[in-house]
Parts: C-alpha cells; sequence; structure tokens
C-alpha cells in the first residue's frame, strides 16, 4: 500500500467504523454558553469536520466541579445533552462519526468557575504550580485542592455513569475517558500528584484503581468496544510528573488490556500543544515505540503529526489512526487536502479560546 492511500483507508475502532484514519482530536475552544451549554456555533464547527475519520470533541466536564475553564461544555444537564444531541445529528446527518470526551480536571481549576462547590477536588492536597483562569477570564493563583474522600470517589464515579449516559441519549457514537494532561485521572495515576495512602494511592496498582473503575462504570452505558482512554506517558503539562512512568504507563496499558476497548488513545509528550504552544521536543521518548506493541487493541497517536508523519507512524505500525488538533481548527476539510495533496490553511492563535465565528467556522474550504 503506498503511502498516500494508508491514511485515507477505512479501519475499525472496536465498534467504531472510520472512514479513514485521520482522527479530529479534542480541542477545547471555550466557547460555551450560560449553563455550560454547547455553544449552537458547534453544531457547524463539528459538521463542517464529519469527513473526518472520526471525530472526539473538546473535552467535556461531568459535573460542576469538573470544570476547569471559563467557557467549556458540560454534559450533565438536560439543557446540555440536547445541545449535544443537534452536534451529533448534524455529524451523523453527514456520514460521521462522533465520540464525547467526559473530564474531570480535578485539582486544575479555580473555585470562582464552581462556587457552589468550593474548592477543586483532587487526589491528594497538593496545589499545582502556576495560574489557571478564573471565572473571569483573568489569570488567578491555583488553589490548593480538597483531598477526595472515599464519598466523593463513589460520587465522582455515578457522575461519570450519569455523563455516559447523557453521550448516550445525545446519540454519540462512543465515549472517550480522558486521563491524560494532568486532569483529575491522570492525578491519581502519577505519584507527584497521587499522594494517598488508602486503596487508591501508594502502589501502582492502587493509582490504576480509580481509571478501572470509571471504565467498568462506563461500561455499564456504552459496550466496552465503544469506550476509548486517552493518556498521556511522560507528559509534564499541568505540572505532572511520576517516579517511574515506565512502570507505571506499561501498567496502566497491561490493564486496559482487560477491557477489550474500542481504542487507546496516547499524546506523544515531543508536543507541548496543550495549553496553545507550538514546542516540539525532539528528546522526549516516543510513546507510541515504548507502548504501541504492549497494547493488544487499536491504538490512537496524537501529537504535531503532518500528513507526511502520520503516514509514517501507521505504515511502520505504530498506531492504527492518527490524531490532528491544530491543523483541524483551520482546515475543516483535512481529510479532502490530504486526498488532493493541497495546501492547508494556517490556523490563527489568537482566536483559539473564546470568541465567536471568527477562527471558528470561517476557516475556507476547498
Amino acid at each position: 500500500m503506498s503511502k498516500k492511500e494508508i491514511l485515507l483507508t477505512p479501519v475499525k475502532l472496536g465498534a467504531i467504523e472510520l472512514k479513514n484514519r485521520l482522527v479530529m482530536a479534542p480541542l477545547t475552544r471555550m466557547r460555551a454558553i450560560a449553563g455550560d451549554v454547547p455553544n449552537p456555533l458547534a453544531e457547524t464547527y463539528y459538521a463542517q469536520r464529519a469527513s473526518a475519520g472520526l471525530i472526539i470533541t473538546e473535552a467535556t466536564q461531568i459535573s460542576p466541579l469538573g470544570m476547569g475553564y471559563p467557557a467549556t461544555p458540560g454534559i450533565y444537564s438536560a439543557a446540555q445533552t440536547a445541545a449535544w444531541k443537534k452536534i451529533v445529528d448534524a455529524v451523523h446527518a453527514k456520514g460521521g462519526s462522533i465520540v464525547a470526551q467526559l473530564w474531570h480536571v480535578g485539582r486544575i481549576s479555580h473555585s470562582s468557575l464552581h462556587p457552589e462547590q468550593g474548592l477543586p477536588e483532587a487526589p491528594s492536597a497538593i496545589a499545582p504550580a502556576g495560574q489557571t483562569y478564573g471565572a473571569d477570564w483573568k489569570l488567578h493563583d491555583y488553589e490548593t485542592p480538597r483531598a477526595m474522600t472515599q464519598e466523593d470517589i463513589a460520587r465522582f464515579l455515578s457522575e461519570y455513569k450519569l455523563a455516559a449516559r447523557n453521550a448516550k441519549a445525545a446519540g454519540f457514537d462512543g465515549v472517550e475517558i480522558h486521563a491524560a494532561n494532568g486532569y483529575l485521572l491522570d492525578q491519581f495515576l502519577q505519584d507527584k500528584t497521587n499522594q494517598r495512602t488508602d486503596n487508591y494511592g501508594g502502589s501502582v496498582e492502587n493509582r490504576l484503581r480509580l481509571l478501572g473503575e470509571v471504565i467498568e462504570a462506563v461500561a455499564t452505558v456504552f459496550s466496552s468496544d465503544r469506550i476509548g482512554v486517552r493518556l498521556s506517558p511522560y507528559g509534564a503539562f499541568n505540572d505532572m510528573g511520576d517516579s517511574d512512568p515506565m512502570a507505571l504507563f506499561t501498567a496502566a496499558v497491561d490493564k486496559l488490556n482487560g477491557y477489550h476497548l474500542a481504542y487507546l488513545h496516547m499524546i506523544e509528550p515531543r508536543s507541548t500543544s496543550a495549553g496553545g504552544n507550538d514546542q516540539v521536543n525532539e528528546d522526549a521518548p516516543v510513546t507510541s515505540a515504548l507502548f504501541r506493541k504492549a497494547y493488544q487493541g487499536k491504538f490512537i497517536s496524537a501529537g504535531g503529526y503532518d500528513q507526511a508523519s502520520g503516514e509514517k507512524v501507521l505504515e511502520e505500525g505504530l498506531a492504527d489512526a492518527v490524531a490532528y488538533g491544530r491543523l483541524y481548527i483551520s482546515n475543516p476539510d483535512l481529510v479532502e487536502r490530504f486526498e488532493q495533496r493541497a495546501p492547508l490553511n494556517p490556523y490563527n492563535r489568537a482566536t483559539f479560546y473564546g470568541g465567536g465565528e471568527e477562527g471558528y467556522i470561517d476557516y475556507p474550504t476547498l
């Protein structure tokens, strides 16, 4: 098979049929309206990109306390679910597939975003370094989060299940569990942020426990072959780290093998684009090379790919599909441009977060 063809060939991820191997990566755009309801413009935005093999929605909080940035959408209320249903219907009408990325940010938040719930929650009461955006869209120092109790964890699992039920009611083809980029599930995985002494902390097995319980909760709603998981081994975004990432993430992959998921989605640490910069760290480990062979199911790789490097990672057998982020922001017809080897629209970083139509639904197509 020629290089040109493999990216454009169909693939099946669990029960989800993809017409090509281009995946639209989850992209935070911060354009939700009152009530954390997806913006009506999102219907157009996602439908414009329906030629992707799979769309993974922007990270979508499972509860008010799961919110970490202003104007991000939720999937815990009836109004949010109804808005997502319109988006899903618009993508399906164009022959696309779409999954919801379910998210809880943990400590990467600010109490102004959820004043009724108070301080952010996390595995341990350890504040991240740096600052974050509050409800006023201004930077604030991170607060020290509340360490979650067993009751909090039980509530969190029920919130995940509710979010999955709402995703199913909205007609999504599946869900992706966000366990990457320093958000709550990642905070439980890595020992820099998890210093618990109960059955959710200490050993690698204990730190993996909550991820397994989330998968099992969601699998009561969606069959496991419609559930994906996103991980970011070696990622330092959001002040993350682990004393032995190779052991941790090898054990994580081994555990995920037991669930027969739709896919495992890994972010390459060379690309530190989370949060919007364009740095590439050429010395970073290549997670697809480290972990692909250990994972027995389908594998999506994300992180700074262009057409040539996307084809290469597929040809080498290090991924089954490739996720594109910023290129999908500015090229709604990325598949068609790759097919025709057409030039790509440059993206406008100033319009990534917040705002209206500009930089959201006004990029030209061929």
